[in-house]
């Protein structure tokens, strides 16, 4: 039997033990790997919410990290067994599928509540998170014995800064399929989270988006030239997503309490950044209502959805010399004490500096580039006649980014002129 003959017969028949999902009915896995999501530190997802504070505005966005990941397993397997039939000449092995789907389940280990809004503080990345928790026990064992596995080779694919150590070729495929345009991880946070935020922006056509991929030496996938409408729906999925979901001034306002409580206490040494990773959500809600600093009561706000108010709203423009100052995070803090004490003096009554909020969404990436397979052979998207060009997708990223000033209500009040706000600060 061939390689891919012998990977295929594993994905249609070893996936035996069902798992119903609202979103995929049917999620179907293997004994081994029913054996590994009962491990301590998988069932620690299904109490971390996947979209953070969205439920605020968004009551059924209550989903976890748990149910998702299963999502992501359950499309990476459907998407091997759509391109294994067309991998000629990529010599794909069948422990490294494993290590593939492995991968796709586990690839959010290290995901601690909040982890995507607080990027520009100093905390490792989640990816090295997960790489640390797949290469000891107990998940290092059980991809061994459960698997027959290298836990090493999993936490390559999740973490790209890891070294290759041989199979690069196919450890390079692999990353590629599980990080790129339409990956499995994309496919199913959108059409997830747009099923229970009860909005039709992230909804994907996935049978037709499978169904037109195609596996690429290099880019890992490929679409063929009907699927290049799978490519533009996602990137205008995602888009709307951002708009109308992750972005929505309320979520916005929330999570950037939750970032000056994170920063201040780790800035006052109140908090470590050891003390954040493998928290879930009432464990990290109750481990910054134990740190000795102001700042921290920003997050015990958030859980009682007694949320600041907006004072003031304007593009951001990395090119304004000031927005541009701003993405440090301690001269954002200095300005923000000026406009404190400011308001302060206006309202003859005291505005504590840290409930003066600068929020500045982080860079979003809208991926396009994808090869698409036509009779001349694979073209870059560029070179088709998508309407999504380098200045389109510039020009949804600067849409999207929106710098505000937040504070209480009675802060209001006390400004004068929205537009000088910063200026004066």
């Amino acid at each position: 039997m061939s390689s891919t003959s012998s990977i295929l017969k594993h994905l249609h028949e070893e996936y035996t033990e069902p798992i119903r999902d609202p979103l995929w009915h049917n999620i179907s896995l293997s004994p081994p790997l029913m054996r590994i999501i009962g491990a301590a530190p998988f069932q620690k997802l299904s109490r971390i919410r996947q979209l953070g504070a969205a439920y605020l505005v968004y009551p059924g966005a209550t989903h976890t990290r748990f149910s998702h990941s299963l999502g992501v397993l359950h499309l990476a397997r459907r998407i091997m067994i759509a391109i294994l039939p067309h991998a000629t000449g990529l010599d794909l092995t069948l422990e490294g599928v494993k290590a593939f789907l492995c991968a796709a389940l586990l690839h959010d280990l290290g995901h601690f509540p909040f982890v995507h809004s607080l990027k520009e503080l100093p905390l490792k990345e989640h990816e090295s998170l997960t790489a640390e928790i797949l290469t000891r026990d107990p998940l290092d064992s059980l991809l061994r014995s459960e698997l027959g596995v290298e836990p090493a080779l999993v936490a390559a694919i999740v973490d790209r800064r890891l070294p290759e150590r041989g199979r690069s070729r196919e450890l390079s495929f692999f990353r590629n399929i599980l990080s790129g345009v339409l990956d499995p991880d994309k496919l199913d946070y959108l059409n997830r989270d747009a099923y229970f935020c009860g909005v039709p922006y992230g909804v994907q056509d996935t049978d037709f988006v499978i169904s037109r991929m195609r596996p690429h030496p290099t880019d890992g996938i490929a679409v063929d030239a009907q699927g290049l409408t799978a490519v533009e729906h996602v990137l205008f999925a995602k888009y709307l997503m951002y708009r109308n979901v992750y972005w929505h001034k309320t979520v916005r306002i929330a999570t950037a309490m939750i970032k000056k409580a994170v920063y201040l206490s780790l800035r006052s040494g109140a908090l470590r950044p050891d003390d954040l990773y493998g928290l879930d959500d009432t464990e990290f809600f109750e481990r910054l209502a134990a740190v000795r600093h102001p700042g921290s009561a920003l997050a015990r706000r958030v859980a009682d959805r007694d949320l600041f108010k907006q004072i003031h709203e304007e593009p951001f423009r990395a090119e304004d010399p000031l927005h541009a100052r701003l993405l440090d995070l301690d001269e954002r803090t200095r300005v923000e004490e000026a406009i404190a004490r400011r308001l302060s003096a206006r309202l003859s009554q005291p505005i504590p500096a840290e409930n003066v909020i600068i929020d500045i969404p982080e860079p979003v990436a809208f991926e396009v580039s994808i090869p698409v397979v036509t009779s001349r052979g694979s073209v870059g998207t560029a070179e088709t006649d998508s309407v999504f060009s380098a200045p389109v997708v510039e020009g949804f990223t600067r849409s999207l980014r929106k710098l505000r000033v937040i504070g209480p209500q009675r802060a209001l009040a006390a400004v004068a002129d929205p537009q000088t706000l910063l200026v004066e600060g």
